[in-house]
């Protein structure tokens, strides 16, 4: 199968920034959060794409009133639309700094406007995924399916990658944990050695611990995308922030999977020495040298020879130590200089 543009532009480690509503409805907040991630070395900024009218009727409860300013969860999603205009802005600066934009879209009306933009796959939370109409709507542009696991059982996920992998879409499957912030208690980390032998396709970790720790130990378990949310720092508002890492720890993330993946990457016969290792080998070690001066016919004790550092390449190397005690020696040799085996009569 011919591989996706968007996968063959995927590294090893491919980071995405989760902004979600981070930016509080600030055009200028979110552009800010371009600016800062592409300073991290992230792949990618992602947003969520909501519009109140579409998505929600006018009395929506919140499920946790978090909002000072945002009567229902209608009103917090009118604050945080942006217009076409708009997000095309967003998508044209986040490309210029050389980041891939993506956003989840929670209607029909937000997947075509984003279409047209030109993002270049499709992500569904853990709460959008059984969505069977806006994910066929998706999975109908061509473009990669990126599915979040966080609220399906094993038999929904498998109804939901087959539709996507019948259709011919690349897929990237997310394990998630949805809890704000995730306790270590619940996530289930082992799951990617799973998903990957079940789907035979990329497995990511959407992780919303607010800790750089899970993305480092889903990397050393084979995980090829990272996904986490992100706050210009802790003291901001909005609902995301507690389940967010700072840009800085965004920067250890991308920082430390790429570490690991060289560590991974090695495959070097360990039995084997290289001449790299050799030079180090020999800075190391230690050879025979003479603890005081010696007399020519003098039998080497324990008392008359000892290990010390250089290393002489024709000297007697420190494992030879026991073959020379014992043994007598046919000429003079000064302290401090080391014994060679030309030395020593055998």
């Amino acid at each position: 199968m011919k591989i996706h543009k968007f996968f063959q532009n995927m590294k090893k480690n491919y980071i995405v920034a989760e902004v979600s509503q981070n930016h509080d409805g600030s055009l200028g907040q979110a552009h800010a959060f371009i600016d800062a991630v592409a300073g991290t070395g992230a792949d990618a900024i992602k947003f969520q794409t909501h519009i109140a009218e579409e998505e929600s009727t006018p009395d929506e409860p919140f499920r946790i009133n978090f909002s000072y300013c945002d009567k229902t969860r209608y009103d917090y999603w009118k604050r945080m639309e942006f217009t076409p205009e708009q997000w095309q802005g967003l998508y044209d600066h986040a490309i210029e700094k050389g980041l891939d934009f993506l956003s989840s879209p929670f209607s029909t009306a937000a997947l075509q406007m984003l279409d047209k933009i030109g993002v270049p796959a499709w992500k569904f939370g853990s709460g959008e995924v059984f969505n069977d109409l806006l994910l066929r709507q998706a999975i109908d542009t061509g473009k990669p399916i990126i599915l979040s696991s966080g609220l399906s059982t094993v038999e929904e996920m498998d109804k939901q990658v087959k539709m996507v992998q019948a259709a011919g879409n690349p897929l990237l499957l997310m394990e998630c944990t949805t809890a704000y912030p995730s306790k270590p208690e619940e996530i289930p980390i082992k799951l990617i050695d799973f998903y990957q032998r079940r789907y035979h396709c990329p497995i990511g970790i959407s992780d919303h611990s607010s800790t750089i720790y899970p993305s480092l130990a889903a990397a050393v378990l084979g995980a090829r995308a990272f996904e986490v949310h992100v706050t210009m720092s802790r003291e901001m508002f909005g609902p995301d922030v507690k389940a967010s890492v700072t840009i800085e720890e965004l920067k250890q993330i991308v920082e430390g999977t790429e570490f690991i993946s060289k560590m991974l990457d090695v495959q070097e016969d360990k039995r084997e020495i290289s001449d790299s290792k050799k030079i180090l080998r020999n800075m190391f070690s230690k050879s025979i040298y003479a603890k005081r001066n010696l007399s020519a016919g003098e039998v080497l004790k324990s008392d008359s020879v000892g290990i010390k550092k250089p290393f002489c390449s024709d000297g007697i190397a420190v494992e030879d130590y026991d073959q020379i005690l014992g043994k007598r020696i046919l000429t003079d040799i000064t302290k401090d200089t080391v014994i060679r085996w030309e030395s020593i009569e055998i």
